[in-house]
């Protein structure tokens, strides 16, 4: 059975940011599109190590690497243009009352 780890409450993250999540290995970013939608990725950009959760910027539902511009698609972790080529490892995000949870188990 996945656990759940507490990421944080919905408060605490802004619309149109993302965060690190501390505590699982390896390193979960959690991230809040504008419109509200919560997801979770790997924390580390596959092109280059670099945090997405304290470095990455959203735009629409994708997150953008700035470092050289990579972009993957939050839902799937897809990669979406060079220089990457391989994608993120997502994760469920479960929000009950007023606090966010990520499963700790990689999607399948």
């Amino acid at each position: 059975m996945s656990e759940r780890h507490l990421a944080c409450t919905v408060d605490e993250l802004e619309p149109g940011t993302s965060m690190t999540v501390k505590g699982p290995v390896p390193a979960i970013a959690l991230h809040r599109t504008e419109s509200g939608a919560f997801f979770a990725t790997a924390d580390t950009c596959t092109h280059e190590e670099w945090s997405l959760g304290d470095e990455g910027d959203l735009e629409g539902d994708e997150l953008v690497c700035p470092l050289h511009m990579a972009r993957f698609d939050l839902a799937t972790g897809k990669a979406l243009c060079l220089p990457a080529t391989l994608g993120l490892a997502t994760y469920d995000v479960v929000v009950e009352a007023g606090q966010v949870f990520v499963v700790t188990e990689p999607r399948t």
